[in-house]
């Protein structure tokens, strides 16, 4: 399930192989977009594994795909796990395009600020990290590609700065998932968020 930005998709994988899928850019309205998406699969979509995407990303979007994956995964008695949009936009932009050797993912962020993360292409394993989540401000996410191409939904930031820089846009799709080696599969369902969220519940601000 790929809910942590302005896209909404799903797909379903049999064996690594995706044997359905839907994808759409919605904006907005993913909690309306995302059960009619899964209903709309073979057998709805019914899986004994989840897999879910844990941001960063939008906080609404991001808490979606976690609610939805977690109530159906009691339902189906399913596993359910997550992976970051960071690492599934990296893992199909080295698919996409093998002669990449280095590249960083930038995701819009909020409050003027980007997602960044490096990666780097690995055989056998297929994607490492090279860097930890950072947000930034766009100049300084500029500054910080040393020469690597950039990916995302957030790299109109760094182009309105730099028009002559390698910026390729994109969003996540769900059925890219197949791509992830099982390290960047298996994250534990609950968000990840890049920088603190403007709204929390009373728990996450120690008053429950």
């Amino acid at each position: 399930m790929e809910t942590a930005t302005a896209a909404c998709s799903v797909a379903l994988l049999v064996g690594g192989v995706v044997t359905a899928r839907a994808h759409d850019v919605v904006g907005r309205g993913h909690a309306e977009r995302l059960v009619p998406m899964i209903a709309s699969l073979p057998g709805q979509g019914r899986a004994p594994r989840i897999l879910v995407d844990v941001g960063p990303g939008s906080f609404t979007g991001v808490r979606v795909g976690l609610a939805a994956a977690i109530g159906l995964s009691i339902g189906w008695q399913a596993q359910v796990a997550g992976y970051s949009s960071l690492a599934l936009l990296a893992a199909a932009a080295f698919d996409a395009d093998p002669a990449l050797a280095r590249l960083a993912v930038v995701l819009e962020g909020g409050h003027g600020e980007v997602f960044m993360q490096g990666f780097a292409s690995s055989r056998p394993d297929g994607l490492l990290a090279d860097g930890p989540l950072r947000s930034l401000l766009p100049a300084d996410a500029l500054a910080a590609l040393d020469g690597r191409p950039a990916i995302g939904s957030g790299i109109r930031r760094l182009a309105a700065l730099d028009p002559a820089a390698d910026l390729r846009e994109a969003l996540p799709d769900a059925g890219d998932a197949r791509l992830l080696p099982p390290a960047f599969a298996t994250l534990p369902p609950r968000p990840i968020y890049g920088r603190a969220p403007d709204a929390r519940t009373l728990a996450e601000r120690g008053l429950a």
